[in-house]
């Protein structure tokens, strides 16, 4: 009996403990998820403040590291997140590849090329199914003007997720960088058909316009940001004196405005598609299976007319048309939800 006394007292101390523990992981949690409230509303001091209680209840919170981190890096003060992301990393949970992300973004933000790529690296190695590594560590060759490495990096990140319209958008500038005109302008396409209406779509359609009109690409102030080089391969050279072509024709036929605009990316789309045609699929690459094929298909549908509105739906004259023509542009919606991409 002295046995099973002297027992049931550190039973009932673990029992204690462990209702103990229980509490406080409870209270942590609580005080992490005051402060992403905070930090959502960019009350980062207030945020920062929350995640330290949290720390001093539960020091191997890493929920609390991750948006402390988080927290000091969007308040300008990445570097004293480090040492909380590293933390997270080195811990190999489920938030080792938002870790790995945001420690990239830190230093490329701090323009630390190097370091910003060596962590993007490591982190899809880590972690080869986490789309936004792909995609930002293709913003840092692109924002160095390494475009063919930001193509590859794009090509990535959107067989990880088509859906993600700013990787679609990376692909069309980094395209165009190169002088592919032709797969540049169909990225745009492909942008404008996740992400109509906003600016970035508007900015799109703009660029679009410069590719078919010859001209160079254009930032949002207007100003021009590359020459254009000589060095292309057969493919691209034949796509892009297409683009000349096909102006050329329309202008033949007397088209102008919108019937002009529809002729130019229906006549380019079939361009690219009737090439493609002649390829194996061996030799076909990214381009040509998921953006030539597709948008050929695309140009054989009943449902050009209502993307080319699509395409230039900012302007009066087209969101006007949208609003009066729902049924073409339902048809043309369920046409993208039952057409199938391949890479």
């Amino acid at each position: 009996m002295k046995f099973l006394k002297y027992l049931f007292i550190p039973v009932l101390l673990l029992i204690c403990y462990r209702a103990s523990f229980a509490q406080t992981n409870e209270d942590a949690h609580t005080l992490v998820k005051e402060g992403v409230k905070l930090n959502d509303e960019g009350k980062y001091a207030e945020a920062i403040a929350k995640y330290n209680e949290a720390l001093k209840i539960d020091q191997e919170n890493l929920y609390a590291d991750f948006e402390m981190a988080y927290t000091l890096f969007l308040s300008n003060k990445g570097d004293d997140g480090i040492p909380y992301i590293q933390k997270v990393i080195a811990a190999n949970t489920s938030l080792s590849a938002g870790a790995y992300d945001l420690l990239g973004s830190i230093y490329d933000k701090d323009n630390q090329k190097d370091k910003a790529i060596e962590t993007y690296t490591a982190g899809i190695k880590a972690n080869p199914t986490y789309q936004r590594l792909y995609y930002n560590l293709g913003l840092v060759y692109f924002r160095y003007k390494q475009y063919a490495e930001a193509e590859k990096y794009a090509i990535e990140a959107i067989k990880l997720d088509p859906t993600h319209a700013s990787s679609q958008r990376m692909y069309a500038l980094v395209c165009f960088h190169q002088n592919k005109r032709v797969p540049a302008l169909l990225g745009f396409c492909s942008f404008i058909l996740l992400e109509p209406n906003t600016a970035r779509s508007v900015e799109s359609y703009n660029n679009i316009q410069h590719i078919i009109q010859g001209g160079v690409l254009r930032d949002a102030d207007g100003k021009a940001t590359i020459l254009l080089s000589p060095k292309d391969n057969n493919d691209i050279s034949t796509l892009n004196m297409g683009i000349s072509l096909v102006v050329l024709s329309g202008q033949q036929k007397k088209l102008s405005g919108q019937a002009l605009f529809e002729y130019e990316l229906k006549s380019m789309f079939e361009l690219a598609g009737q090439l493609s045609e002649k390829k194996t699929d061996a030799e076909k690459d990214f381009f040509w299976k998921y953006y030539a094929d597709y948008f050929y298909k695309l140009a054989q549908s009943p449902n050009m007319t209502a993307f080319a509105r699509l395409v230039n739906g900012n302007t009066t004259e087209s969101a006007q048309w949208i609003k009066e023509n729902p049924q073409p542009m339902t048809d043309l919606n369920n046409w993208v939800k039952a057409t199938e991409r391949s890479f």
